[in-house]
């Protein structure tokens, strides 16, 4: 009997060793549980902590019958700016206009009003959430790198110190919102096709030569980007003709700035329709930026420009520097797509802004204007880019809005 107790205890032995073994280890778990230390908690239990899903209410969204783009600027020095000048550090030269010495911050102080409904109030953390694992890329010319960087500085005031990050990589630039894993970047392309000005620093619109059919190499960049924002106008608009090649890179001929433009959309839409996957990705196309260099459109008889202006424009108005053919060539290519483009036409509602330019409160090829260039306005004052805050907020209130309208809630 001894023998047999003595080899049914032995027997035991490994189970009961087991057994010891499994409680002591699942205490240890739930004990670094408690103090929060464990890999199971870092991995699973802080991301939970970090994730403050945002729930979009049905009063979060438009209307889907509103027209954001008709309506009226409205004086609201209570919520607007949105965000001040001096509070973010990643606008440029070319858009601190106080910081520059412009002496009035009314272009500020507008809010854009629809007539039949309101825009959605801008929440950065609704954004950031949208945008939570997913890329926003911003792709055009100054004048787009200015909504980039609005959009940059709508957002990173919220994101805490170290957790957000900012990185020069021309052609691009990325901002990224570390806890998010949200980029929202910039690329450099004024033509949107291929050219000799795609250095992102090296560049001038005087010797403007553009590859009509060449996209493929701007287009490696763009692969996979879940909402792309495009914009191009300017550049295209310095004289009425444009050196540019279609097929032979060699064979180099003057277009009319209307066909070079047809040919170029053309390309991109090309591109878009074999490249983009409409059930991951979402496109968007921003409207000219209207400038205002001639006051005889807007004051008849006066010979000055965007200068010394402080209040928009009232009244309908519609000035000469916006071209309706280019507007009618992208109508017509965006309806002739087999997947769809978001149209966001701020060109009128920012046609009211003679006040919101830079003026002579900002760069030209890279250096601010000097004591004498800023003393002669009619040569020297910017009637083309902005002041930041300013417009190109609105713009991006404008894109917040079709963000959210599109965004799905997640239980």
């Amino acid at each position: 009997m001894k023998g047999q107790s003595a080899e049914r205890i032995q027997s035991l032995f490994p189970v009961l060793l087991a057994s010891l073994l499994v409680l002591g280890t699942a205490q240890l778990v739930f004990d670094s549980l408690k103090s929060g230390k464990s890999y199971v908690f870092q991995y699973y239990g802080k991301r939970e902590k970090l994730r403050k899903s945002v729930f979009v209410l049905p009063e979060d969204r438009m209307d889907e019958s509103c027209n954001l783009f008709e309506g009226q600027w409205v004086w609201d020095n209570v919520s607007y700016p949105l965000y001040e000048e001096n509070s973010c550090p990643y606008l440029v030269k070319q858009t601190t206009c106080l910081k520059n010495g412009r002496p009035d911050s009314f272009y500020q102080n507008w809010r854009w009003q629809p007539h039949a409904c309101n825009l959605p109030r801008f929440d950065p953390l609704k954004l950031l959430d949208i945008l939570r694992d997913k890329r926003l890329m911003f792709i055009g010319d100054s004048v787009q790198r200015a909504q980039f960087e609005s959009m940059v500085c709508l957002v990173q005031s919220v994101i805490p110190k170290g957790k957000k990050s900012f990185k020069r990589d021309p052609p691009r630039k990325v901002f990224k919102a570390k806890e998010y894993n949200a980029t929202i970047e910039y690329y450099w392309a004024p033509f949107i096709v291929e050219s000799i000005s795609d250095h992102a620093t090296n560049h001038t619109v005087l010797k403007r030569l553009v590859n009509l059919d060449s996209i493929s190499k701007h287009g490696k960049s763009w692969e996979g980007v879940d909402v792309l924002v495009f914009e191009s106008y300017v550049w295209w608009m310095y004289r009425p003709q444009i050196n540019a090649t279609y097929g032979s890179m060699e064979d180099v001929q003057e277009y009319n700035v209307t066909t070079a433009y047809r040919i170029a959309m053309e390309t991109w839409g090309n591109w878009l329709e074999s490249t983009i996957n409409p059930h991951l990705q979402k496109v968007f196309f921003m409207s000219m930026s209207p400038t205002h260099l001639w006051s005889w459109e807007w004051k008849p008889g006066s010979r000055g420009n965007c200068f010394n202006e402080s209040y928009p424009i009232q009244g309908s108005y519609w000035g000469t520097g916006s071209n309706l053919a280019i507007m009618e060539i992208l109508h017509e290519v965006l309806q002739d797509l087999k997947i769809n483009v978001t149209f966001l036409n701020i060109t009128q509602l920012s046609e009211y802004r003679k006040d919101a330019h830079t003026t002579v409160f900002g760069e030209r090829r890279g250096k601010l204007l000097t004591k004498e260039q800023r003393a002669d306005p009619l040569n020297f004052a910017d009637c083309i880019h902005w002041c930041l805050p300013g417009v190109p907020d609105t713009w991006n209130e404008i894109l917040y809005a079709y963000l959210l309208q599109s965004y799905q809630n997640f239980l």
